[in-house]
């Protein structure tokens, strides 16, 4: 990955949606369709691969630390709203995740650093003929994989890559990029998604189509447009550090000030620093890496920091410990 696509590119992803053959779709709030779903997941992903997987029913652990998953894209907020039945199995190194009884039986998904979508389809379709050991999947045809959504009818794959455009953003160009991909059958959405809101100018791009379409070619028009918006970030960055110099370094700097010594800070606040931090670390304006801060920003999200409120001896409000956990995180100052 060369400097451009790492300073632009967060993460990628490859999501595949499949469905037992001899089970109805549409029952995720059903308990022993679902019971059965996680019984053959397991059973597949603990005695049929090398690789270990961590089991997460969510309906044993506390809304926080559901909250704490989606927080690092490990499972989708739809998968919350069964609660009582969802459940997913997590690689070790949390490249791949299985979330079952969320819209289809099984959302199979990859995550990779960088743009690498190949590597990650290799990891998802590897999971899935784990998967398809236990039981095959609904598959027509004509259609392909058939799916609870008709959109994910096909090859039920969703490629997407998550990017750092805080430029585009800035000149308002994020309206034009929309309309532009559509005419491609990809869209533009938010930090988590489909109704998300792109917290600290990061977008994901995927595809909307799945019907009709191979999997290499889902794979090469995101790749394409990912690479064209990491192109158009990057002379933006240019062109703004050339003409507005010293108004981009007094943002990022400010925001850096505010990230070392301020005591309280709610997460809306922390994520529109995060973008300066980024764009500062990607510029080499101040001494992070863009790995840095990327890492800063999971944990500095809500329900990781409740979570690390729970470990602190004393009592204190989320705010300020937010502002500790960045003080440790890029200043290892407690």
């Amino acid at each position: 990955m060369d400097t451009n696509e790492m300073n632009v590119v967060l993460s990628g992803r490859i999501r595949l949606a499949r469905n037992y053959a001899d089970l109805p779709f549409s029952q995720p709030g059903e308990s022993k369709q679902a019971t059965v779903c996680i019984q053959r997941a397991v059973k597949a992903m603990h005695e049929m691969t090398q690789d270990r997987y961590i089991l997460k029913l969510l309906k044993d652990m506390s809304p926080t630390d559901q909250l704490a998953l989606v927080e690092k894209h490990l499972i989708s907020s739809d998968l919350l709203k069964n609660s009582l039945t969802g459940a997913a199995l997590i690689r070790e190194d949390e490249q791949v995740c299985i979330m079952v009884n969320e819209e289809d039986h099984l959302r199979i998904q990859a995550i990779i650093h960088g743009l690498d979508l190949e590597k990650a389809a290799q990891h998802a379709f590897a999971a899935e003929e784990t998967l398809a050991k236990v039981c095959g999947f609904s598959f027509d045809p004509q259609l392909g994989y058939l799916t609870s959504c008709p959109t994910n009818t096909g090859t039920g794959m969703r490629a997407s890559l998550m990017l750092h455009l805080p430029m585009l953003a800035r000149f308002k160009q994020m309206g034009n990029v929309g309309q532009s991909v559509a005419k491609l059958g990809l869209t533009i959405r938010g930090i988590y998604g489909e109704g998300s809101e792109a917290l600290g100018n990061v977008y994901q791009v995927s595809n909307q189509v799945t019907l009709g379409r191979r999997e290499d070619d889902i794979i090469e028009a995101v790749t394409v447009v990912g690479r064209q918006l990491i192109e158009m970030e990057t002379k933006l960055r240019q062109r703004c550090l050339s003409n507005h110099s010293m108004e981009l370094k007094d943002a990022i700097m400010r925001s850096y000030g505010l990230l070392r010594y301020a005591l309280s800070m709610d997460e809306k606040e922390f994520m529109q620093h995060w973008s300066n931090l980024r764009l500062g670390a990607a510029l080499e304006l101040l001494p992070h890496t863009t790995n840095d801060a990327d890492r800063l920003l999971t944990i500095a999200q809500d329900a990781h920091v409740r979570q690390y409120v729970r470990q602190l001896s004393q009592e204190t409000d989320a705010k300020a410990a937010r502002c500790r956990r960045i003080k440790e995180t890029l200043f290892h100052a407690s």
